[in-house]
């Protein structure tokens, strides 16, 4: 009993609760360029079809690992020498994001579009570079043994912060108008910048490894007299900012296997979750009756399953908790089937919403921090956004095709199908487990307990 309680007390730790409020400030421009911006749009009278092509400006949010190796190397003048690497970088990105959230607030959807969706875009960009900052400093400056709680106080912080931008902003908004609400958002932006100010710089930790890479490439260069100068510092830098993170990753036993781990971790769960609303609107529900159970039950499940996820990654260790809560997270599926065959009934739709975020949660924990634990701590930006994006992949590639296949099987066939399409994925786990044990101490990092 006492372990149990030990795990829980963690997120008590000064520094998990700084990752909280990390999280909840990632968290907050999500939906100010999203289903908030589109409301806005919508309440202006601008057409279904315009308001579909802002979903574009999310684009950064999937290639944040191009620019990331810039933030994860590129010093700021006197900032960087003051705050440390990432202090600096979140900082200077906070305010911009806090300036950018402000401007956008301020323009007029249907006199000048182009500014409103140029500055969408603009603040979907820092949001994810944003991320690309806070997802570094908080593996680096967490223990391996706190990167599960870590790793659930920023997925429950995310989730209060987009229930703060989503209901939160639309209270605002119906009450003292569209700016007033993106003002209040741009505000609670000061709760992240508050922690960079006055938290601590991560010690930056290199392995020998790395440390041996890099003098290689060093000695490349002293053998080209023609590489010289700013022209050799230009390339040096590429080659330890760019290269050498990837080139990094790609040296680790199953590398490929991971990346399929990855992808395929909560497939099922994203191709169900694409079609849930198009269900519970088949089955007759109104939608007043899906946003109430939504929020009821599904923002309560989601941010429980994150914090009891988190925890019990620290207590069963990092392959039983993936491998137990990846097999929860398929069995949560079957509430949808279980919602197929009852039809227009609340119970049943409160079940299916609770038992999907519970689960999710829980897995999206865990994953977040097995992710957290793969980073070499001399690249953690640049990998961390690598590996976070393939997260991705699931959600959009695979989950598109989710509409045929409903139509193709049915809904009973189609969500038997979703709980059992992760098994590849997890028959994976305990080979990675025992590859990955050894070799992750060799990379910036002791290993995870295998479980």
């Amino acid at each position: 009993m006492k372990g149990w309680t030990a795990s829980f007390a963690a997120y008590l730790d000064r520094r998990v609760v700084m990752v909280l409020l990390l999280g909840f400030s990632s968290g907050l421009p999500l939906l100010l360029t999203f289903s908030t911006l589109s409301a806005w749009l919508k309440s202006e009278g601008i057409s279904r079809t315009a308001i579909g092509v802002f979903a574009l400006v999310g684009t950064p949010y999937a290639l944040k690992f191009l620019w990331s190796p810039l933030i994860d190397r590129l010093p700021l003048p006197l900032l960087t020498r003051m705050l440390g690497r990432r202090r600096s970088w979140g900082v200077v990105i906070q305010l911009l994001l806090i300036a950018g959230i402000l401007a956008l607030g301020a323009t007029d959807p249907v006199g000048r579009i182009w500014l409103t969706a140029v500055l969408a875009l603009g603040v979907a960009f820092l949001s994810a570079s944003q991320d690309i900052v806070i997802d570094a400093y908080r593996v680096e400056l967490l223990d391996v043994d706190q990167q599960g709680p870590g790793a659930g106080a920023v997925q429950a912080g995310y989730r209060i912060a987009m229930l703060a931008a989503g209901a939160g902003a639309l209270l605002v908004a119906d009450h003292f108008g569209w700016f007033a609400a993106y003002a209040t958002m741009a505000a609670l932006l000061a709760v992240g910048l508050a922690v960079f100010l006055l938290g601590p710089e991560p010690a930056i930790t290199v392995s020998a490894a790395t440390v041996e890479r890099e003098r290689r490439a060093g000695e490349f260069l002293a053998r080209r007299p023609h590489l010289q100068g700013v022209r050799a510092n230009v390339v040096a830098w590429l080659y330890g900012a760019v290269v050498c993170p990837f080139a990094d990753f790609m040296t680790r036993p199953g590398w490929a296997a991971v990346v399929l781990f990855i992808i395929g971790y909560k497939m099922g769960e994203a191709m169900a979750g694409a079609m849930a609303n198009t269900l519970y609107i088949e089955m007759g529900f109104a939608l007043s009756e899906i946003a109430w159970v939504s929020k009821f039950f599904g923002f309560g499940a989601t941010v429980a399953g994150t914090i009891i996820g988190g925890a019990l990654v620290a207590r069963l260790g990092m392959g039983r908790a993936l491998l137990l809560f990846g097999v929860l997270q398929s069995l949560g599926n079957l509430a949808y089937v279980v919602q197929a065959v009852a039809g227009h009934n609340i119970w049943a739709l409160a079940l299916c919403v609770l038992v999907e975020n519970l689960t999710a949660g829980m897995a999206g924990s865990a994953l977040v921090a097995y992710i957290s634990g793969l980073c070499n701590l001399a690249y953690t930006a640049t990998q961390y956004a690598l590996l976070s994006s393939l997260t991705a992949v699931g959600r959009t590639v695979f989950a598109s095709t989710s509409g045929k296949l409903a139509d193709w099987l049915g809904w009973v066939d189609f969500f038997l199908l979703t709980t059992v399409v992760t098994v590849p994925a997890l028959l994976l786990l305990p080979w990675l487990m025992r590859r990955q044990a050894s070799a992750l101490a060799a990379h910036g990092r002791r290993a995870p307990k295998p479980g």
